[in-house]
């Protein structure tokens, strides 16, 4: 299948030849993840549907990040490519991946992070969410279980999440005019949506990731497009506690919120 016109990408217009394919690509930005990708590679391999497209988007990694994902395509159950973003930004990298799948022929989209691991089922329940009529889809993050959460990390900082989300549900600036649904709570590690609303609805805001939340700029933009916004509990992704290990509850709360606390120097918001 040759590759769409990127005139007709930019405007939003799918070929209808790739529109009925449904070739499902997931995307992985990756920053100097050589010592953690291994496992989210593992967990891609292990899915129960495996009828999918792998790209990771190296992020101008320094540590061979893509170098062990070259080794484990080699043995991988499904295609993986390696694409380069020099620029910095999960959200960035993330729009390159997306519209590189896009640009090659994938009709359904989904991310994770390289520090995460996807449940076995993941791909399987965002493919049945979306081929059942879904535009986009935002799945359960919970802490990592190779990483031994404590009680604290398992229940009280997922409630405050959740109850940030409740705050963003009523917030004036998520119930603007034109949106179409309601805000729902987001993890940009954990998302699938249709090829056609992320291009329509300018996909994901390249920026560097101390500057923004991408995966609310994400929802938001798209909320303006489709009513078709569903919040699942079933489609889970495991995501690593090294963030609010290193800087506690109340400083990663406040990142994501807004980005009201930021570390002093841009190169500490990669905790490793």
């Amino acid at each position: 299948m040759s590759a769409p016109d990127p005139a007709a990408l930019a405007s939003g217009h799918v070929p209808a030849a790739i529109a009925s394919g449904h070739v499902l690509a997931v995307i992985v930005p990756a920053f100097d993840e050589a010592s953690s990708i291994g496992g989210t590679l593992a967990a891609l391999a292990a899915q129960s549907d495996t009828g999918f497209r792998l790209v990771v988007v190296d992020n101008a990694s320094t540590d061979g990040t893509a170098g062990v994902v070259r080794r484990f395509a080699a043995t991988a159950p499904f295609p993986v490519e390696v694409v380069t973003e020099p620029a910095p930004g999960a959200g960035t990298a993330a729009d390159t991946g997306f519209r590189h799948a896009i640009a090659t022929g994938a009709t359904l989209l989904a991310r994770t992070d390289a520090d995460c691991r996807p449940a076995a089922d993941w791909v399987a329940t965002a493919r049945a969410y979306i081929t059942a009529g879904a535009d986009m889809v935002c799945g359960r993050s919970v802490p990592r279980r190779d990483e031994h959460p404590t009680w604290a990390e398992r229940v009280v900082f997922p409630a405050a999440v959740r109850l940030a989300a409740v705050y963003g549900r009523y917030r004036r600036a998520h119930r603007a005019a034109g949106y179409r649904t309601p805000y729902v709570l987001v993890h940009g590690h954990n998302l699938a949506l249709t090829a056609q609303l992320y291009l329509r609805c300018g996909g994901t805001e390249r920026e560097p990731l101390e500057a923004g939340s991408e995966d609310v700029t994400l929802l938001n933009r798209a909320r303006r497009h489709t009513d078709r916004i569903v919040r699942a509990e079933d489609l889970v992704v495991e995501a690593s506690l090294r963030r609010l290990r290193a800087w506690g509850p109340r400083r990663t709360l406040l990142w994501y919120w807004d980005r009201r606390w930021r570390p002093v120097s841009p190169t500490d918001v990669h905790v490793r």
